[in-house]
C-alpha cells in the first residue's frame, strides 16, 4: 500500500467544530479523519474542476483506508464570545444579534497522514499537485492553512499483529475495549471517521488523541498501546506506526445498541 504524508502550517486561529456543539461551539485541537478526507477531496476537486465536489468525496471515501493528523507543536485553545446577526429588520428596541461562544485553537504545525487502499483511481501526483496549488482550509473556510512541506508519497505495510502487540504511535487511536493503553496520556474525543452517511449511518466513534495538557496548553505526545485486535500499519520511510480498527462503524453502533456481542 501507499500513502501521503505532509506537514501543514496554520495561518491563523482555527476552529474545527466538534459535532453537536453550536451555541457553545467546541473545537478539535487537530484534524479528525473526516476533516482530512474533506481537505483532500476539496483540493482535488478545485484542482481538476471537472465534476461535482460530492463525487470526489465519494471516490476518496471508497479508496482511503485511514486518515489522521497529529500536533507537531504546542496548541493553545481558548473560547471567545462572538455576536451573530440573526435578522436584518425589527422594531425599535428589538434584538438583532445573538451572543455565541466559540472555541478557537492556535498551533503552528500539524502533520497529516493518509493511507490508501490498493484500488486507487487518482494518481498520487495529482494529489500532490492539488495540495500545492489549491486553497486549503481545515474545518471551515475561516481556517486557512498552507503546506509546510511538499506531500510525500510513502510506502505503507501491514505489520503482523502477533509480532507487534505493543506499538508507540503519535497519531490518534481507536478507544476500544480491545485496545489497552499501556503508556502515555491523551484526550478522548468523539469524531466521525467519514464524511458521508452509509445506510443512514454516520456514528461518532471514540478516539484517544495523543496530547498532554500542561497549565492549559496542549502538547503533542505518544501512546503505547497493546492489542491483537487492531490492524497495525507502518509508514516505512518514517518508522511511524498507526493503529486501525477493523471493526466497522456499523458494528460499533450495533454493539452500543446491544445488537452484537
Amino acid at each position: 500500500m501507499k500513502g501521503l504524508i505532509f506537514e501543514i502550517r496554520l495561518n491563523s486561529l482555527y476552529s474545527i467544530r466538534i459535532p453537536f456543539t453550536w451555541q457553545s461551539a467546541l473545537s478539535y485541537p487537530l484534524l479528525p479523519s473526516s476533516a482530512v478526507i474533506g481537505l483532500l477531496a476539496n483540493a482535488i476537486q478545485r484542482s481538476k474542476n471537472d465534476r461535482r465536489p460530492i463525487e470526489y468525496l465519494e471516490k476518496l471515501e471508497d479508496e482511503i483506508l485511514w486518515a489522521g493528523s497529529r500536533l507537531k507543536k504546542r496548541c493553545v485553545v481558548k473560547s471567545y464570545t462572538t455576536s451573530a446577526i440573526t435578522k436584518w429588520e425589527d422594531f425599535i428596541g428589538g434584538k438583532f444579534t445573538n451572543a455565541l461562544t466559540r472555541q478557537f485553537c492556535y498551533s503552528k504545525n500539524l502533520e497529516i497522514a493518509i493511507i490508501f487502499k490498493d484500488n486507487k483511481s487518482i494518481p498520487f501526483e495529482d494529489y500532490k499537485e492539488a495540495l500545492k496549488t489549491s486553497p486549503l482550509t481545515c474545518g471551515d473556510s475561516e481556517s486557512p492553512l498552507s503546506l509546510e512541506s511538499d506531500p510525500e508519497i510513502v510506502e505503507v505495510e501491514e505489520e503482523d499483529a502477533n509480532t507487534h502487540k505493543e506499538i508507540v504511535t503519535p497519531f490518534p487511536v481507536p478507544f476500544l475495549k480491545e485496545a489497552e493503553i499501556v503508556e502515555g496520556k491523551g484526550h478522548l474525543y468523539l469524531m466521525h471517521e467519514r464524511c458521508l452517511k452509509r445506510e443512514d449511518n454516520l456514528p461518532l466513534v471514540s478516539y484517544l488523541f495523543p496530547i498532554e495538557e500542561k497549565r492549559g496548553i496542549l502538547y503533542p505526545t505518544t501512546l503505547k498501546i497493546k492489542s491483537d485486535k487492531l490492524k497495525i500499519y507502518k509508514i516505512k520511510e518514517r518508522g511511524i506506526y498507526i493503529a486501525y480498527s477493523p471493526i466497522s462503524s456499523t458494528d460499533r453502533t450495533e454493539r452500543r445498541k446491544g445488537g452484537k456481542k
